[in-house]
């Protein structure tokens, strides 16, 4: 028995080895995309990232960069906790897998065999949960993630330890570790609550004897036990620290947060009178339900972090909650709204009002003060209502997508719409669970669980079209029928390597071990129950919890991990069930040791294979190095304004933590809307001065002035300086009276101007003295909306205020947003555009003038890449995405435009030389936005550069013609609208030729477009 246990505790390590070597191997070296940046820079300077916080990974993440030796390796030392994290969630699996197993021989003492077949299914499970696709994302970058999968793994494995010695004396420190570690895991993700559930079921098993009544008890009481932690300890909690801290403050006048060292004294002296009157009365059950509801607040008091670390005002403090209010306020997540449940709207519901308006508070004069009130939850005409509401956006996009997914026709509904009466096509039931069937279950959930455990078409974000983010298998008969045949397909689709099958091997083996479980007997059916309530909850629960709604911004499959792990259980048990149908014919040792080593070879070994080329991240810089591009594109003492998650992480994490462009501020957009935000503004950040505005603090709070109306009050155009003065006043008059009676702030006017001080735009280097004739003596715009919100108001205040003191910016992705309404007045200089007084129209896609000279230095000089050349590293599909926000090809095809029209043709060449080098066709397939570039190499005389590219565009674009003519009908018509774009391509390709006389090439390419027209027409005849 020693023995055994010897080698299984080895095995466990080796296994945690192999998977500690294959995450350092593909470990990226920095940061990565999304929340990464945030994170890192939250761990490195113990800095406030998002609601609701993360304490217990920012903790542990700076103990990891202590160790790095540098700020540079800050990003690669919060990647190797996560590897280290991931790879101990694979040991605990094992051992958890090879527990299970046992359990499933009625003998105690296994033969050599089984015992070999027990280790094998630990190994087989184990393994492949290590390569799987998504698990292993997760693994090699700085996100939560990967520690929360392993606080999930320990307190699962935890419980099981328990079963081990439940009738020994002191069994129950089991139960208190898991609560403590349930208290700890709520500071990275909530995510580990779901595991409750099933930790209970295990309790269950082995304190009673089987019953239904008895399971559905022990059901409801761990389903209790996770509602008490989620919607009483963590809200709770700091909902009555702002009762204690107002009281404290607002009637003994004492400092804020004294209420909550109040708070926490009571919990202390309360636990230690309690655990010692349980104690002393010799009350087992009691005191160990004392303990764990103790150690549960001591893990979770890891959040004192947020409010100790916000008080001290650090350059990122998200929601800055260094208050008992602003703290709730931050946990429950309060700026991202809310979304129906069990019951609400459809999503063409009228609103009839709004209910519990929520009170704001805010520090005034060393007081809570109530500044305001933000909306309750929306209240809809009830006819419009339903039980499980899957669809409730009203967002235009949405909409269309809930139709087409749920199939929508609807049933008329006559209401009444603020006094009209209005006949509504009201979704039925049946749709609404089609869309959650279809949509929810099925593309949000069962296509990642197939990616893991099947096969995945592309790392291309899928939105329910045939091409894009499906899962294969690799057997043709399967796939042509969902993804077309692949036999047509172009070289780059063929060879993609985010493209990867498993022949449905994973998948098999866990349904074999799944069934294997269930018919061993009542061990069989109890750990049965367990693990699939653990893959029901980690998945099924959370994809009904969520609620998605269409065109998510990213894939979400990381946050079924839990359920994948579950799975690979099975996966593992899978083993154990070859083994019992092989020993029949092999006996003895010999036939388990020979399906392990297939098992290892057919499961682990085909997901390795498949996916370790697209999960490899070594050598890949590209978010740091475009991160750097962007503060590089602005001048010294800039104001930068960004748009979204990756427009702004990663310049956060290289100016914080690599102190990449300390001097510039830079300014998320979307945060704007946020009374702190606009607060934290004007204060110096690293080198960065305060950025000027005209409004006090009170003026701004959440409930005033969210958003801001336009009444058409003056003909003709408004001093932007004066409209901001008139419209912070708090005069009545510059109030309008609304429907519901409230009195909102409004501007007198749509169109606006800033009067040019022409000397102070030179001074300060916006504009170039030779460029001085070209200064606009006034800007002037026009905003055509009915209402702007507080972030745009910011926004213009900020630039008002700001008088041409500082250079100001605005990234790529604003042009698109419909919130900046100055685009006329832009200068294109890399990746971002500077505000400057000379009007330049928009041209189609193109926005701002070009100073040749400051973008020919940004791109040809100052610009680092982060080896996306390199054909030995993968380029994904969010490196990819990010190319095409940043408009790179056509910022070099511009710039060579520019130097082209000043006759520099020499530095034109060398600008597109550099586009073609930096972003070659065999790691970024060069499509129609390299067209432009082509243009410029014909302008500037480089024919045979030209024409070798022009080769190559034709070549991807025929490639996709011609595997769109192999497609059956009904995916051939789903894609028409990218047939019809490359065949333009492939159009002005000719054109282009014939315009600059390259008459061979020319009739080369017509005649093969013409071949591909009439294949395409035979077919649809």
């Amino acid at each position: 028995m020693q023995n055994t246990t010897r080698i299984n505790n080895i095995l466990g390590w080796i296994v945690f080895l192999i998977a500690t070597v294959t995450y350092f191997l593909t470990l990226e070296p920095t940061v990565s995309w999304w929340d990464c940046g945030e994170f890192i820079t939250s761990a490195f300077k113990l800095e406030v990232g998002h609601p609701p916080g993360a304490p217990t990974f920012i903790i542990l993440g700076r103990m990891f960069t202590l160790l790095g030796g540098g700020p540079e390796r800050a990003a690669v030392m919060v990647n190797a906790m996560s590897a280290l994290a991931s790879a101990g969630t694979i040991m605990i699996l094992y051992w958890t897998i090879v527990h299970l197993a046992n359990k499933l021989f009625p003998e105690e003492k296994l033969s050599a065999s089984e015992q070999i077949a027990v280790w094998g299914s630990g190994l087989v499970g184990a393994l492949a949960f290590t390569f799987t696709d998504s698990f292993w994302f997760s693994a090699v970058e700085g996100e939560v993630y990967a520690l929360s999968s392993f606080f999930t793994a320990l307190v699962f494995w935890a419980i099981l330890k328990w079963e081990n010695v439940a009738h020994e004396k002191n069994a129950n420190r089991w139960l208190v570790l898991i609560a403590y570690l349930v208290g700890l895991s709520i500071g990275v993700h909530l995510l580990n609550l779901l595991a409750i559930p099933a930790i209970g079921l295990v309790y269950y098993f082995k304190k009673y004897e089987f019953s239904w009544k008895g399971v559905i008890w022990a059901l409801i009481a761990s389903m209790g036990i996770l509602l008490g932690i989620q919607y009483g300890i963590i809200p709770g909690v700091p909902r009555v620290a702002f009762v204690f801290d107002r009281v404290f403050v607002n009637t003994f006048g004492l400092p804020f947060n004294s209420g909550i060292l109040f708070m926490m004294a009571l919990i202390i002296a309360g636990s230690v009178w309690t655990i010692r009157y349980t104690r002393q009365r010799n009350m087992v059950v009691w005191n160990t339900a004392v303990t764990m509801v103790i150690v549960i607040l001591i893990g979770y008091s890891s959040f004192a972090l947020i409010l100790i670390r916000a008080s001290a005002n650090p350059p990122m403090n998200q929601s800055h909650p260094d208050n008992a209010f602003a703290l709730l306020r931050y946990l429950n997540r309060e700026q991202y709204g809310d979304r129906p449940l069990a019951y609400g709207q459809y999503y063409n519901a009228p609103r009839i009002g709004t209910s519990n308006p929520k009170d704001q508070y805010n520090k005034v004069d060393g007081k809570y003060k109530m500044t305001g009130t933000m909306p309750g939850k929306s209240e809809f005409d009830p006819k419009m209502e339903t039980i499980f509401p899957r669809m409730y956006s009203d967002n235009a996009n949405h909409v269309r997508a809930y139709k087409e997914w749920g199939k929508v026709k609807g049933t008329p509904v006559r209401i009444r719409d603020r006094g009209e009466v209005k006949t509504l096509q009201k979704p039925t039931f049946g749709e609404n669970l089609r869309f959650f069937f279809s949509y929810q279950l099925g593309h949000m959930y069962m296509r990642y669980f197939m990616w893991n455990f099947v096969g995945r078409q592309n790392d291309i974000q899928g939105h329910g079209e045939f091409n894009n983010g499906n899962w294969i298998s690799g057997i043709e008969a399967f796939d042509k029928v969902k993804v077309g045949p692949t036999g047509e397909m172009p070289d780059f689709m063929k060879n993609d390597p985010s493209r990867n099958t498993y022949y449905f091997l994973p998948l098999i083996f866990g349904l074999l071990g799944m069934f294997y479980q269930y018919n061993q007997g009542k061990k069989g059916k109890e750990t049965f129950t367990v693990t699939m309530l653990l893959f029901l909850l980690t998945g099924i629960a959370i994809v009904v919890y969520l609620n998605q709604y269409p065109f998510q911004p990213r894939e979400r499959d990381y946050a079924y991990a839990g359920s994948f792990y579950a799975f690979a259980i099975w996966v593992g048990l899978g083993v154990l069930a070859l083994h019992s149908l092989v020993k029949k014919v092999l006996k003895g040792s010999p036939g388990a040791i020979l399906v392990t080593a297939v098992s290892l070879a057919l499961v682990p070994g085909i997901l390795a294979a498949e996916n370790w080329d697209d999960h490899d991240r070594s050598g890949r810089y590209m978010t740091r190095d475009y991160a750097k591009n962007y503060l590089e594109s602005c001048a010294p003492n800039a104001i930068l304004f960004t748009y979204g998650d990756n427009d702004t992480f990663p310049l956060w994490y290289v100016q914080e933590v690599e102190g990449v462009r300390p001097d510039i501020k830079i300014i998320n957009t979307s945060y704007l809307g946020m009374d702190w935000y606009i607060y934290q503004q004007q204060f110096t950040t690293n080198e960065a001065p305060p950025v000027p505005f005209t409004f006090s603090e009170d003026k701004y709070y959440m409930g005033r002035m969210d958003a801001v109306l336009f009444q058409d009050r003056i003909k003709g155009s408004v001093e932007l300086s004066e409209a901001m003065e008139f419209l912070g006043s708090d005069d009545v008059r510059t109030k309008v009276k609304v429907t519901t009676g409230a009195m909102m702030d409004y501007l007198p006017s749509k169109e606006f101007h800033i009067t040019v001080d022409k000397q102070k735009a030179l001074d300060s280097g916006t504009v170039k003295p030779e460029d001085a004739d070209l200064i606009a003596d006034r800007i002037s715009f026009k905003i055509n909306k009915s209402m702007i919100g507080k972030s745009e108001m910011a926004v213009l205040n900020m630039i008002a205020a700001n008088n041409w003191e500082r250079p100001i910016y605005i990234d790529h992705s604003l042009l698109y947003t419909g919130n900046i309404h100055f685009l006329d007045w832009l200068q294109f200089e890399g990746l971002a555009y500077r505000f400057v007084p000379i009007r330049t129209p928009k041209q189609g896609i193109m926005s701002g003038r070009i100073d040749a000279d400051i973008l020919y230095d940004n791109v040809m000089n100052k610009y680092v890449w982060g080896n996306v050349n390199d054909p030995d590293i993968h380029m994904d599909e969010y490196n990819r995405k990010q190319i095409n926000i940043m408009q790179t090809r056509y910022m070099f095809a511009r710039l060579a435009e520019a130097l082209v029209q000043k006759g520099e043709n020499e530095k034109a060449i060398e600008v597109i030389d550099k586009l073609f080098e930096l972003f070659p066709d065999s790691v970024i397939p060069l499509t129609f936005d390299s067209f432009p570039a082509v243009e410029q190499y014909y302008r500037a005389g480089a024919i045979d550069k030209a024409n070798e590219i022009v080769r190559i565009l034709a070549k991807n674009s025929l490639g996709m013609l011609n595997y769109y003519t192999s497609l059956p009908e009904k995916l051939a018509a789903t894609i028409e609208g990218d047939q019809n774009r490359e065949i333009s391509q492939m159009r002005n390709l000719i054109i282009i030729t014939r315009n600059y006389k390259q008459d061979e090439l020319n009739k080369e390419l017509d005649e093969q477009l013409q071949a591909l027209i009439d294949k395409l027409e035979a077919g649809r005849s």
